[in-house]
C-alpha cells in the first residue's frame, strides 16, 4: 500500500513538472511574436495604428489560451464541469465577475470561456508587471495594474486612490475599441478562513467583496457591456492548489456561470461622487455575493471551515 502510495505521488509530481515545462515553453514560443508587435507598438505613431498592432498582440494572447486548454485538455484531463449561460459572443464586451480561491481559477475560466467570449483582461496587482516575460506581455495587452494601500495609507493620503481610478478609466477607454471581457475577482485576494476571519467577513465562504473597480467599470462602460457574467467556481478540494492542478491531483471543479442585465441605474453613475450611487451599488454587489455564498454552502462539495 505504502509502495503504491509513493509511486502514485511520483507519477503525479513528474505530470506536474511537465506541466510546468509545457506551459514555459508555450509562453516562450508565444512570447517571441508578442515581444515584436510590442516593439512595433512603441514605435507606432498613431492609436489607429496601435489598435491594429493591438488587435494582433490580443491574436497571440488568445493563441497561448487555446495551447494551453490543448495540454490540459489531453495531458492533466481535468474534472471540470460547467453550467453557462447562452448568448454568449466573442464580439461583444463583457463584465466577467468570480470568486477567487487559486491560480487555477485562471486557467478553469479561460478554459471553459475560450471562444465564447472575446479577449479576457484582468485586474492586476502592479507587482505582477516585474514577473518576467509574461509581466511585459500584460503590459503590452494594456491590462490595468492596481496599486494596493492600507486604509491607514489611504487615509493620510485619499489621492493614491485616484492612480487606481485612472488606470481602470483607462481601460475602459481604451476597452470601447474593441470587443474584451473584463474579470474581475471582487474579493481583491484569493480566499482563506483565515483572512475570512481577519476581516470579520459575513460570508462563509467568501471574502468582502470589493466595490470600487467594478462600479467604475459598470458606470464608465455599462452602456457597451451585452451583459454581467457571474461566476462561482465549486471545488471538491477545502484547499484549491495550483500545483495540485498541473499534477491531475486536483478534485473535481464546477463553474456556474449565470447571465445578468447590467441594470439601468448603473449607467454612468459615479460610485464616488455620488453618495446614494454608492450605498445602491454596495446593496447589490452585497446582495450578488449572499446569493453566492449560499450557493457555495449549497454545492455537494461544500464543506465547513
Amino acid at each position: 500500500m505504502i509502495a503504491k502510495s509513493l509511486k502514485e505521488n511520483g507519477m503525479a509530481t513528474l505530470k506536474g513538472l511537465v506541466s510546468v515545462l509545457l506551459l514555459i515553453v508555450n509562453t516562450l514560443f508565444w512570447g517571441v511574436p508578442l515581444y515584436l508587435l510590442t516593439l512595433l507598438k512603441l514605435v507606432t505613431p498613431t492609436r489607429r495604428w496601435r489598435l491594429r498592432v493591438l488587435a494582433g498582440l490580443n491574436a497571440i494572447a488568445l493563441a497561448w489560451i487555446a495551447t494551453n486548454n490543448w495540454w490540459i485538455r489531453h495531458w492533466i484531463k481535468p474534472r471540470i464541469s460547467a453550467q453557462l449561460p447562452d448568448g454568449l459572443s466573442p464580439r461583444q464586451w463583457w463584465l466577467v465577475i468570480a470568486n477567487h480561491q487559486s491560480w487555477t481559477d485562471i486557467f478553469v475560466m479561460q478554459y471553459l470561456l475560450h471562444g465564447r467570449t472575446p479577449m479576457p483582461k484582468f485586474f492586476l496587482k502592479r507587482e505582477l508587471i516585474f514577473i518576467p516575460v509574461i509581466g511585459l506581455a500584460w503590459w503590452a495587452l494594456e491590462f490595468p495594474f492596481m496599486r494596493r494601500y492600507t486604509r491607514q495609507k489611504l487615509a493620510e493620503r485619499p489621492q493614491l486612490a485616484e492612480r487606481d481610478r485612472r488606470a481602470t478609466q483607462r481601460m475602459c477607454e481604451r476597452a470601447r475599441e474593441m470587443p474584451m471581457a473584463i474579470y474581475n475577482f471582487v474579493e481583491g485576494t484569493r480566499f482563506t478562513p483565515a483572512k475570512r476571519d481577519r476581516q470579520a467577513s459575513p460570508f462563509q465562504h467568501l471574502l468582502r467583496p470589493k466595490a470600487g473597480g467594478t462600479a467604475q467599470v459598470l458606470g464608465l462602460l455599462g452602456d457597451r457591456l451585452s451583459g454581467i457574467i457571474d461566476v462561482t467556481l465549486h471545488y471538491r478540494s477545502p484547499r484549491p492548489n495550483f500545483w495540485h492542478f498541473l499534477c491531475g491531483r486536483n478534485d473535481s471543479v464546477h463553474m456556474e456561470a449565470r447571465l445578468l442585465a447590467v441594470p439601468a441605474w448603473m449607467v454612468s453613475g459615479d460610485y464616488h461622487l455620488d453618495p446614494h450611487y454608492k450605498e445602491r451599488f454596495h446593496s447589490w454587489l452585497n446582495a450578488l455575493w449572499q446569493e453566492k455564498d449560499r450557493a457555495l454552502a449549497s454545492s455537494p462539495f461544500s464543506s465547513s471551515s
